[in-house]
């Protein structure tokens, strides 16, 4: 535990006004704590304890604090005051317990001291088990996500707040998702469309790798895509290697690929190859700042073995670059190769990676749709099976996590499976992936298992981190693990009918897109346990867990009623139209299985509603469907999301017109009601809307009572913050981004992801097939008994449903209709709530229809072919009216009755008021013959009968226009025929052509007369439209749909209508129709019962209908202003479009005249819309009224008009005329297929008409036209004249217009209904500048900036033959930043610039002298210094590399800016505009239909807008633009300067590229290809070119990057413009950059032709000052007003002998306090044509620009590369010892023969070895041997350049850069096998670990400083090249079972020789000539070193004797004894016998 007291500050700075409240925090390892604020003292007493956890680790020796004071602002961020660093060295160390740090100094942001002091005491009390070592780097803590900005108080996710306490479950979850909060902010919404991604992952080096000896290589995988590293040698190889991944997908696909980092040993061929790996999504590295995770260590983990602990660490970075995205430069930091690696892993702050089993239970599953053909069941059925279609399907779950897969078993034929199985899922955690996903498939014998459904557990959303709460709630464990269920999850997919034809949705089973059925449920639940591992990954669930499921499952029955107001806007008239309404499988009229329920609309045929649309007339009976469901009971759930949503919705209107107040810019008055009235609000909401309790509640599950903590925490949270908000803020308008943060968060909380309860879903169905759907989630319309609040947003309201065409291409360009419904969802115990809601009176009937044909003139039953007498709607299911039986609780109410149906019949003219009768005379002959009157001599355009002209009457109502008419309008002959062939069995031609043959048989032309519909007489009501037949039949002319009232000569078919109503018998109100289940009874003849008829048409057809009918329609008057859109697409090939909108109200419509040409058109029209008839109370349509609809066509003369877009406006709703409030413009946006196409500004309002007649309606709008009325006064915008000033310079880069090229173009603004036209440019290619460059304009523009229209240009072409095309346009939509004050000249108000200055003073020939007569002394001396100073140590200096510049900042010498973008993108330079914009122009519409319009050229130009007075005779204002420079060409001198280049995209298969440099200025071009810098992807190149151009033609420089091959073409990897000419005519002198000073030698000399004295004269008269003044020799000076001394710009800086005279230093200095433009470098993107928006690398490089006319510039910069430097490494081995003994003797001895191999790493091929020492017994070996590396060294860069082929065919040697290291190994000698490895040593010759002076102080102990990765102290480590030489003994290792162990100790001697020194002490290898420096004497090896085979006679001596000695000697010895007895043996019987006989004797 860490305690900082924070106790009081003395002497802080007071503030402007009063003084400040000052607040303390205390930052350790990104921890924040902080005090309270104290308010206005300068001298705060805080006295507070602020308690940092250390988690059981022990504080590190460089640990620190941060201790920070700001002021405290309730609004924005807190102002900085001072801070300070104070290290806890003392306390790490143990030498003290407390710190007491008194009278601290405080300094500010730029480090100076401010005068202020703070006291504090830290104490420290180390954990259990902390040793604490002085230098021992334990406990390092990852960096996480400190919550929010610096101060940001009312951030309500404010990071982690101390929640990882202890090892509790909680705590350790409470890393999960620390991301979480920070994800849903940073997400910035992609366009939901494929784009291009790059993804970069760099490998840097690895780290503690496990093995012996081995060679690792590392393996990259993402989206399928595969790269790997080159082959390293060693434990911590050096790989240092990017690869690029370019992907074009949809961005929420990318973010759940994964990244895939693998490291294998390359040695290995066996399956165990895999050392480790890491995984992680791509959407983790996109949730990161700036998209990209930079040098951090990933912990590699064995994928298989969840027990084994870490297998290494990997060091990368992983950059993912999206559309417009900078890639982030890395920074390297100089400790970087010694940083910890513990504090600095890839992990959430402070966690280990613990390995975690997710148990995801699966119990069952239920609805199912059939997925196989029937085929086989048929077969079954033939011989005696039962059928049963339901069940065709053979489900298994798969669930996928982080890339592991895991199944349930299949169960055969069963739609309802019980799999009882639980998944264990082994996962690293906290997990960097998100998503498990699971997906139900059909288990498929042969072919590929189909997908069921998909959905996704969401682990943000069912665990917490705990951080997602502020700190200062005290309740910091909310934390908490995964955890689901038991709880059934919705699937959707596919419409669930089978075919057996492919699915063309199949794509939305795999869960791509949003589903547009419900295919089933899956319960599961998930549960998480830390640590442990789970014996099976899937394994049987108890038989306890199941019954435990089991209450979870309890059914209760809902209740759906849905009404149909309208539906309206239908594009095309078709077949007729129903609705069905279904929730889960209840009320899915297609499915077999569910009881058919009263869920679809009868079907009614579209009306054309006289505009442009159709509806269905409706009228006052609307249709009603009632569906009845059975789900589980979790209201406890959506009762908490309705409660967050409505206080979400409140928050967001209030949220809306506040934005809409600010864009306003209303007064601070009225913006601080607006407000004040919202928080109010907020706070009123959260105070009284607590979310339900959920005790006792059924269904409850962990994960509930989680989230409640978690939503009432953040609520309460949010609830303080706009309390403190309301109290304390200062200034409105920087409350929004808190605002709008916490609507974000409010939108988070209100996502149940346990919502068990599917959408409802709402199919429109075309005849029988289904066409557009809807999706609406259950808790919208749920009712609730707990408050008004928990019910549904939509509950029992009419609502307005846009539906959508199933996995639409076109994202919703055609709306197949708008419905207005009203839903209400409710448990069936609370149906009778229902009749409050309900509107209308519910009527129920039974229907039927009789039909008849007529045959021979008589109507009758004979000739009903196919069809039955009696029968439903469709005529396929045969009806009797006596076998009806009402469903049970229902009763006859009346008897059966004709009732003839409106809605079915088509009359073609229904709502037109023109109308053409039309009717086809046929005629037919045999080949050859005479044409002759056909059998049916007149037909419809289907060949149908019809009647003949004469026949046709004039309907009641209408009126003929004219005569019967030949249409010869069409592709037919001069009298109107047209000839067709007939083919059998075929009775007409099937396609006809208008030139007669002589094979023709058939032919047809067209009759036609129009008429009009007569407008009533005035006064009189318009009659209900007449009855038709008075029996209520209606005809038709052929079995099918279209029927009409009247009967015709032509028709043979009719039929009626019959309806019996039913009523409820025990319930009234309109919640009886609750009780209607079941379809009505139905008669099946026993003749038919033996066949089966398809069971949907027995059962859906025939439910019973529903509809609700309204007494009384109210009759509204509709007004809808349409004044003008903006930004609109341009659909013509000319650029613009001729745009006019379809305005839909409802049933009716009305379009607004048609604009030629615009993208910004401004219509100022008024619809009236005068008789709208609506049913229903006026009070529920005004509080949700029906939506105004704008769809913008562009009109075309040829072809279809196209959509442009659409836009949703809500009409204000007056119920009484006289209320007073007016509409209010509003922009509102136009989408078009869910992009923004442009914005359109209307308002509409709707009227309430009372009975008494038309007096109170407002006053008709003046009129522009007939009947085109105008925007009335006071809702029209209120204008002011307005001076619109344009500077139009010039064109540039013109692409040529239908072949030919721009030549004499003019430049035409439109702004305001105002046009002007510029002079006509003569001749572009010599002077594409504008003759006369300033053009003005008086318009009437909006006083109102939200307002006002765009400015239009126009480039028109001056073609032969009066031709005049636009040939390019831009559109500027804002003209805020053109507005100007016309009477403050500012400086910059001259726009002159360099060059007309130039000009206007008489050219001298400047000649800058610099070469000063100087000694020789002198110029010897810059020589060396150039050795150790070149421009690169300023380069080096510049960006911060302190080890590369050596000793160039401490001469005192210049450094540069070194920008990290381009020049343009640096904001104090304005883009390098400031003289004249650069606008792009654009044509039209791209021919591949692309959305992105082509730019065809450049404008360059500027505007002023100012107002002007109203009254006449005042004087206007100045004009803005005068004395403008010279618009003619100048010659000019180019320098570039290309310093490097970084990151490029690799164009060769190795992953690297050979990069060149080719320029292009106008027709000059240098291809640099021989300096091409083989196979790197950072290349340095260090060019400079030169080259001269005329500016402005050749003003676009193109520096291009390429890749160098051999034999194919070179590749492009990049290229960036510059254009030279806004440098050059910019105030900022960006032409060439100002150095910090004056040098008239050395590497900083002068290169500008003018001295600095002579700038800064041209400033003062740019800016119309006085000339400056000089005085005392130039030292000091005067300018505009000022005065300035050089020692206040010198007074601190070194003086050196480079610096020029001080009158020229002085007005640099002077210069330089102008904002000018200094000396620097600019980092280019490069960007490819392939992937446009795709940065492809970066080029660091600047240019100088130089006009010919001033004279010469002066010498330019040398920037050629540093060389690398020779060096050799000298190591001396003398001798090893404790060397393992690895063999045996034949003698049985432990022996080894030792020798030793040493290499550097990069330059494996020159390895050495010394000679064996053999046989040493004892571990000691004597070698004396010398190894010599030579190698190339960077000394700047600390790096070996190492120049090799990479393989033998490889044509060029690859430069790598590698940490100079030696690694030295230990061998054991085998001459018949593999030499044994005995142990290891890596030196890194940077840091060299120092050696032990004897072999007993060494021990491997010495390693681990390193191996740890601490930063190393001075004392450490010593670099070598410093040293020089050292000598001692080191450690080597080897692994054994995972762990390091000694494997023997060397003595050497290290040396680093550079290559002068080389030649004057030499020495050679091993102990060769010439051996001196030392010398070395061959070892003094023992006499038993020898090798057995070479030396026999010492193999007797050392071997044999000196082992068996005693052995040999004792044989001997034997075998004399044995000599001897044997001789005795011998001769005895001899000597015996001679004894006997005596024979002398």
């Amino acid at each position: 535990m860490l305690r900082v007291v924070v106790e009081s500050a003395t002497g802080l700075p007071k503030k402007r006004v009063g003084s400040p409240d000052p607040i303390a925090s205390v930052i350790f390892k990104d921890e924040k704590k902080k005090t309270k604020s104290i308010d206005s003292e300068l001298n705060p007493v805080w006295n507070e304890v602020l308690e940092f956890d250390l988690k059981g680790t022990a504080l590190d020796s460089s640990s620190y604090i941060d201790v920070i004071v700001k002021d405290y602002e309730t609004l924005g961020k807190d102002k900085f005051l001072g801070s300070t660093k104070i290290p806890l060295r003392d306390l790490a160390t143990g030498q003290v317990r407390s710190l007491p740090s008194k009278n601290v100094p405080l300094v500010s942001e730029s480090g100076q001291n401010i005068g202020a002091t703070i006291n504090l005491v830290i104490g420290y009390d180390p954990p259990a088990n902390a040793n604490l070592n002085p230098n021992d780097p334990q406990g390092g803590d990852a960096t996480g996500d400190a919550g929010g900005e610096e101060g940001d108080e009312n951030v309500t996710d404010g990071g982690q707040s101390g929640s990882a306490g202890g090892p509790s479950p909680t705590g350790q979850a409470a890393h999960l998702n620390q991301r979480l909060a920070r994800r849903a902010k940073s997400r910035h919404p992609l366009a939901n469309k494929p784009q291009d991604f790059q993804i970069r992952v760099r490998i840097i080096e690895a780290r503690q790798l496990p093995g012996n000896n081995i060679k690792p290589v590392v393996k990259v995988n993402v989206c399928g895509q595969t790269h790997r590293t080159r082959i390293k040698r060693g434990n911590n190889p050096f790989f240092d290697e990017m690869f690029f991944y370019n992907v074009h997908m949809l961005p929420s696909d990318l973010f759940d690929q994964y990244i895939s980092i693998r490291v294998y040993n390359s040695f290995s061929l066996r399956a165990d190859s895999l050392m480790g790996e890491f995984k992680l999504d791509v959407g983790y590295v996109y949730d990161e700042p700036a998209h990209s995770i930079t040098r951090k260590w990933l912990l590699l983990n064995d994928p298989d073995d969840s027990s084994s602990g870490a297998r290494g660490y990997l060091k990368v970075s992983l950059f993912l670059v999206g559309t417009g995205d900078e890639p982030p430069v890395e920074k390297r930091e100089p400790n970087d190769d010694q940083d910890d690696i513990e504090s600095n892993l890839l992990l959430p702050t402070g966690v280990t990676l613990r390995w975690a089993t997710l148990s995801l239970k699966v119990f069952r599953a239920e609805d199912i749709p059939q997925m196989d053909d029937a085929f086989v069941q048929s077969v079954k059925e033939i011989f005696g099976g039962d059928q049963n279609k339901k069940n065709l399907v053979d489900p298994f779950l798969e669930a996928r996590f982080a890339g592991k897969k895991l199944c349930t078993q299949t169960i055969e034929k069963n739609a309802n499976p019980e799999w009882n199985q639980v998944l264990n899922l082994q996962v690293k955690f906290p997990s960097m992936c998100e998503r498990i996903k699971l997906t139900v498939f059909d288990w498929d014998r042969l072919t590929r298992n189909d997908a069921i459904g998909t959905t996704y557990l969401n682990l943000a959303k069912i665990a917490s981190s705990g951080g997602e709460i502020e700190a200062n709630t005290g309740e910091s464990e909310v934390g908490f693990l995964p955890a689901f269920g038991p709880c059934y999850v919705n699937l959707y997919g596919s419409p669930r009918e089978f075919t057996g034809l492919p699915d063309p949705y199949e794509d939305l089973n795999y869960g791509k897109g949003q589903g547009v059925a419900y295919r089933g449920r899956i319960l599961v639940e998930l549960s998480t346990k830390l640590e442990g591992k789970a014996d099976k990954t899937v394994d049987g669930i108890s038989s306890d867990d199941i019954l435990v499921a089991q209450k979870y499952q309890r059914r209760r029955k809902y209740c759906l009623c849905a009404v149909f107001h309208s539906a309206s806007m239908i594009q095309e008239p078709g077949e007729p139209i129903q609705f069905e309404v279904s929730i889960g499988n209840y009320g899915n009229k297609l499915d077999t299985t569910c009881k058919p329920l009263a869920s679809t609309t009868q079907y009614s045929c579209a009306v054309f509603d006289g505009n442009h649309y159709y509806y269905l007339p409706w009228a006052d009976t609307k249709p009603v469907v009632v569906v009845t469901s059975f789900w589980e009971d979790i209201s406890h759930r959506l009762n908490a999301v309705n409660i967050v949503l409505y206080i979400t919705h409140h928050l967001q209107a209030n949220l809306e017109t506040f934005k809409t107040a600010i864009l306003a810019k209303v007064t601070d008055k009225q913006l601080d009601e607006v407000w004040l009235k919202l928080l109010n609000q907020l706070i009123e909401d959260l105070e009284s809307l607590p979310t339900p309790e959920l005790e006792g509640r059924p269904n409850l599950t962990a994960l509930d009572i989680q989230i409640k903590k978690l939503r009432d925490s953040a609520m309460a949270t949010i609830r303080e913050g706009a309390r403190r908000m309301r109290e304390e803020a200062r200034e409105v308008r920087d409350t929004l981004p808190d605002l709008e943060a916490w609507l974000d968060k409010l939108k988070l909380l209100a996502e149940e992801p346990q919502n068990s309860m599917p959408d409802v879903i709402i199919w429109m169905l075309r005849g029988e097939k289904r066409v557009a759907y809807s999706r609406i989630p259950a808790h919208q319309v749920l009712y609730s008994t707990y408050s008004d609040q928990a019910c549904g947003q939509h509950c029992g309201k009419t609502q307005t449903i846009f539906m959508q065409y199933p996995m639409d291409k076109n994202k919703g360009l055609k709306v197949p209709v708008q419905i207005r419904v009203n839903m209400w969802l409710g448990l069936s115990a609370h149906e009778k709530k229902f009749n409050s809601f309900s509107e209308g009176t519910f009527s129920v009937f039974a229907e039927l229809y009789e039909n008849q044909a007529q045959v021979f003139g008589k109507w009758g039953t004979t000739g009903l072919v196919g069809r039955h007498k009696y029968s439903d709607v469709t005529g396929k299911l045969k009806l009797k009216q006596e076998y009806f039986l009402p469903p049970r609780g229902w009763e006859w109410e009346a008897d059966w009755f004709i009732d003839p149906e409106r809605g079915l019949l088509t009359e073609a003219d229904a709502g037109h008021t023109e109308f053409m009768d039309e009717v086809f005379q046929n005629e037919t002959r045999f080949p050859g013959g005479e044409w002759k009157a056909a059998s049916e001599p007149f037909t419809d355009v289907n060949g149908e009968k019809s009647q003949s002209p004469g026949e046709f009457d004039c309907p009641p109502g209408w009126s003929w226009e004219d005569e019967w008419t030949v249409d010869d309008n069409r592709a037919v002959d001069d009298q109107g025929w047209e000839y067709g062939v007939t083919i059998p069995p075929d009775d007409k031609p099937r396609s006809w052509v208008p030139a007669e043959k002589v094979y023709h048989v058939h032919r047809r032309r067209r009759l036609v007369r129009p008429r009009k519909r007569a407008a009533p007489p005035a006064g009189v009501a318009m009659e209900r439209r007449d009855q038709g037949d008075p029996q209520g039949w209606e005809f038709s002319s052929l079995i099918g749909w279209k029927f009409h009232r009247k009967e015709r000569t032509s028709d043979s078919f009719r039929r009626r209508r019959w309806r019996r109503k039913m009523a409820p018998e025990d319930r009234l109100g309109a919640a009886a129709i609750f009780q209607l289940e079941g379809a009505l009874g139905v008669d099946t003849d026993e003749k038919e019962k033996g066949s089966k008829a398809d069971a949907t048409k027995l059962f859906g057809a025939n439910t019973p209908t529903v509809s609700c009918s309204f007494d009384r329609s109210y009759i509204y008057h509709l007004r809808v202003y349409v004044y003008q859109a903006r930004n609109m697409m341009s659909m013509d090939k000319d650029s613009f479009s001729d745009p006019y909108a379809h305005v839909s109200f409802l049933h009716v419509s009305k379009t607004t005249e048609r604009l030629r040409a615009t993208l910004n058109p401004t219509w100022d029209q008024t619809l009236i819309f005068n008789d709208v008839e609506i049913y229903g109370d006026p009070q529920n349509l005004a509080d949700h009224p029906p939506d105004v609809v704008l769809e913008f066509y562009d009109s075309d003369q040829v072809g279809k008009d196209e959509l442009l877009g659409r836009s949703v406006c809500t009409p204000l709703v007056k119920l009484n005329p006289g209320m007073d409030e007016t509409p209010k413009l509003l922009w509102h946006p136009i989408i078009q297929r869910g992009q923004r196409a442009g914005d359109a500004l209307v308002a509409a309002e709707l009227i309430l008409k009372d009975k008494s007649g038309e007096s109170d309606l407002p006053l008709v709008p003046p009129k522009r036209a007939e009947n085109l009325y105008m925007v009335p006064q006071g809702i029209r915008p209120v204008v002011q004249l307005t001076a619109v000033e344009i500077l139009a310079w010039g064109l540039r880069n013109m692409k040529s217009y239908q072949l030919a090229s721009v030549s004499s173009p003019s430049l035409v603004v439109e702004c305001g209904g105002q046009r002007v036209e510029s002079a006509v440019i003569k001749n572009m290619k010599k002077s594409p500048n504008f003759p006369g460059s300033v053009l003005f304009i008086k318009v009437l523009l909006p006083k109102d900036e939200m307002y006002t229209p765009p400015i239009v240009l126009k480039v028109i072409d001056h073609r032969p033959f009066g031709r005049k095309p636009v040939v390019g346009q831009c559109t500027i939509t804002s003209l805020e930043e053109f507005r100007c004050d016309p009477y403050v000249i500012t400086a910059e108000g001259a726009m002159a610039s360099k060059m007309s200055l130039m000009m206007a003073s008489p050219i001298q020939h400047v000649s800058i002298d610099m070469g000063e007569t100087r000694p020789l002394l002198e110029a010897q001396q810059a020589e060396k210094e150039k050795e150790t100073v070149d421009w690169w140590s300023k380069f080096y200096a510049s960006i911060g590399d302190q080890e590369k510049c050596g000793p160039y900042l401490k001469k005192g010498y210049d450094t540069l800016k070194v920008y990290d973008t381009e020049l343009e993108d640096i904001p104090e330079f304005q883009g390098l505009i400031d003289f004249c914009s650069t606008f792009k122009l654009q044509r039209g519409k791209n021919e591949n239909g692309d959305d992105d319009p082509t730019v065809v050229g450049e404008l360059k130009g500027s505007f002023k807008v100012y107002p002007l007075p109203d009254d006449p005779g005042v004087t206007p204002p100045p004009r803005q633009f005068r004395e403008l420079p010279e618009s003619g060409p100048q010659a000019c001198l180019v320098r570039l300067y290309v310093v490097r280049a970084l990151d490029l995209q690799p164009k060769d298969n190795n992953g690297r590229c050979d990069p060149y440099i080719k320029i292009s200025l106008g027709k000059n071009t240098i291809e640099d290809r021989d300096h091409y810098i083989p196979n790197t992807t950072n290349p340095v190149f260090g060019r400079m070119f030169e080259m001269t151009c005329f500016l402005p033609q050749d003003k676009d420089l193109k520096i291009s990057v390429y890749d160098y091959d051999l034999l194919s073409r070179d590749e492009k990897v990049g290229e960036t413009v510059i254009d030279l000419e806004n440098r050059f005519l910019s105030r900022y002198n960006s032409y060439c950059g100002l150095p910090q000073s004056y040098c008239v030698s050395g590497i900083n000399q002068w290169r500008d032709q003018l001295k600095p004295s002579q700038i800064l004269e041209n400033l003062a008269r740019l800016k119309g000052l006085s000339k400056p003044r000089t005085e005392d020799n130039g030292t000091s000076l005067t300018f505009n007003g000022k005065d300035y001394t050089l020692a206040q710009f010198e007074g601190n800086k070194e003086v050196h002998q480079h610096l020029g005279p001080a009158r020229e230093r002085i007005s640099l200095h002077v210069l330089r306090t102008h904002g000018l433009v200094p000396e620097h470098v600019e980092t280019r993107t490069l960007y490819s044509s392939f992937q446009p928006t795709l940065s492809q690398g970066s080029l660091q490089m600047w240019v100088d620009v130089f006009p010919k006319s001033i004279g010469v510039p002066g010498a330019p910069f040398d920037i050629t590369p540093r060389k690398a430097k020779q060096y050799l490494l000298r190591a001396v081995i003398w001798n090893t010892t404790d060397v393992t003994l690895d063999e045996t003797s034949i003698t049985g001895e432990h022996m080894s023969d030792i020798y030793v191999k040493g290499w550097m790493p990069g330059m494996e091929q020159n390895k050495q070895k010394t000679d064996v020492h053999y046989r040493s017994l004892d571990g000691d070996g004597n070698f004396n041997w010398r190894f010599v590396f030579d190698f190339d060294y960077l000394p700047a860069e600390q790096l070996c350049l190492v120049s090799k082929k990479e393989h033998f065919w490889s044509l060029d040697k690859t430069e790598f850069r590698i940490p100079p290291k030696l690694i030295v190994q230990v061998w054991d000698n085998d001459k018949f096998s593999l030499d044994d490895y005995l142990g290891t040593l890596e030196l890194d010759l940077r840091n060299l670990i120092p050696p032990a002076k004897t072999p007993e102080k060494c021990s491997l102990d010495m390693m681990d400083v390193l191996d740890m990765g601490a930063p190393h102290k001075s004392e450490h480590a010593k670099s070598l090249f410093a040293q020089q030489s050292v000598r001692g003994w080191w450690p080597c290792a080897i692994e054994q079972d995972g762990k390091k162990v000694l494997g023997g100790k060397v003595e050497m001697t290290l040396e680093i020789v550079s290559e002068k020194d080389a030649d004057e002490k030499p020495a050679g290898k091993g102990r060769d000539e010439p051996n001196m420096n030392p010398k070395l004497d061959p070892p003094k090896r023992p006499d038993t070193s020898f090798f057995w085979f070479t030396n026999p006679c010492k193999t007797m001596k050392f071997i044999v004797w000196r082992r068996f000695r005693c052995l040999f000697i004792g044989l001997i010895i034997l075998f004399i004894v044995l000599l001897f007895v044997a001789i005795l043996l011998y001769s005895l019987p001899n000597y015996i016998s001679m004894k006997i006989v005596k024979p002398l004797r």
